[in-house]
């Protein structure tokens, strides 16, 4: 085992710490659109440490109905001797269930079903360079299973497709917890990915192998990775920080109110939280309310979209409080966002641009130039997925 020269051991994705589940408890109420839930995992005697910002790793197994699944479709039985990534020979449902993507498909998988079906497969048209849209169309949604199956005749001997597959990866997850706090524990907030897609009931990997296959017992690989860009002012530094996680994004931004709190940080803050319902996904509620009535929390704007018959959002909750964001702004505040890239982080961003020209009295470039500010002075920070 490698060791820094402080003597601590160092974990990374070739040596794990083998963690326990300590405590998980539902986040979302019964008739949510979604679950999520609260883990507390269990460093003790590991020498982890980690700050608020950083993220943990956890390196999940697969669920073993879908390698049954795969299994089937292939011919195997299971007990079939592969070899791992580790060089180890193992049955080949073992090594599908801890060490190989069975969700990811590769295009080494396609290339081969073609050549095995002679061509008449219909992936067969989608690997040419200019297809490029087309192939990434039919990949979403599908996993391995589906190429099998719809590809019946396509044969392989049980190393071969071992060969054809993806590692199974880690997953980074935003740590929800200050270790001043907490102690020899790391928290998360995750929700569970659950959709239908071709017909079948998808999981994700990493979401549902927390929500549904661990016990106390289920060893749990993970290290920590460092987010050096997404960090709180020191707490000495009278700074406004601006906190906007809707979601699972909210996760860094508990960890960041635990330190806070645990430091006595002298900056004020203001937390922007979104979620679909507040009767059934109003995360950690008593944890912020206690953080307002102390102080910790100087501000707090709930978003909940389906609470009433027009959409409501964390930009809108921005949009409402304009004058005072500005102020902040003003005031040297830095402004973090963490959560889904695709669209939260795009209309925050054209929220914040919308604020500065308004209430800064500027032109949609003058606006600009001021966020490009914002961010080489790394007071607009993202963590976004």
């Amino acid at each position: 085992m490698s060791t820094e020269s402080t003597g601590k051991p160092v974990y990374n994705v070739k040596n794990p710490y083998i963690a326990r589940l300590k405590h998980m408890h539902d986040l979302t109420a019964p008739g949510a659109v979604k679950h999520t839930a609260h883990f507390e995992i269990d460093l003790t005697g590991s020498g982890l440490e980690y700050t608020p910002g950083d993220s943990l790793a956890v390196l999940p197994t697969n669920d073993p109905a879908l390698v049954s699944d795969v299994l089937a479709a292939l011919g195997f039985s299971g007990d079939e001797s592969v070899v791992n990534p580790k060089g180890a020979s193992v049955p080949i449902r073992q090594a599908l269930f801890e060490s190989f993507s069975i969700t990811d498909i590769d295009n080494k998988l396609l290339k081969a079903v073609v050549e095995k079906t002679g061509g008449s497969s219909p992936v067969a048209a989608l690997l040419a360079p200019e297809k490029k849209d087309n192939l990434k169309n039919y990949l979403w949604g599908r996993e391995v299973i589906d190429v099998l199956l719809e590809n019946p005749t396509a044969k392989f001997e049980p190393a071969e497709f071992i060969g054809l597959l993806k590692k199974l990866i880690i997953r980074l997850y935003s740590i929800s917890s200050s270790q001043r706090a907490v102690g020899e524990a790391v928290h998360l907030t995750v929700a569970t990915v659950k959709y239908e897609s071709h017909g079948r009931a998808r999981k994700g990997v990493c979401s549902t192998f927390l929500a549904e296959r661990i016990d106390t017992s289920t060893p749990l690989p993970v290290f920590v990775n460092p987010g050096k860009g997404f960090r709180l002012p020191e707490p000495h530094e009278d700074i406004p920080v601006i906190m906007c996680g809707p979601g699972t994004g909210i996760a860094p931004f508990r960890a960041f109110l635990q330190e806070r709190k645990a430091t006595s940080a002298k900056g004020k803050a203001w937390l922007f939280f979104g979620e679909t319902s507040e009767k059934t996904c109003y995360f950690y509620k008593d944890e912020f309310a206690a953080y307002l009535a102390d102080g910790t929390l100087a501000k707090l704007d709930c978003a909940w979209s389906r609470d009433q018959a027009e959409k409501i959002y964390v930009q809108h909750k921005m949009l409402e409080n304009s004058r005072q964001f500005w102020e902040w702004l003003e005031q040297g505040a830095i402004f973090y966002v963490c959560g889904d890239a695709s669209r939260m982080a795009l209309d925050v961003d054209k929220a914040l641009h919308q604020i500065i020209e308004k209430e800064g009295g500027k032109s949609s470039e003058e606006a600009a130039a001021y966020v490009t500010e914002l961010k080489n002075a790394k007071r607009y920070r993202r963590d976004v997925y």
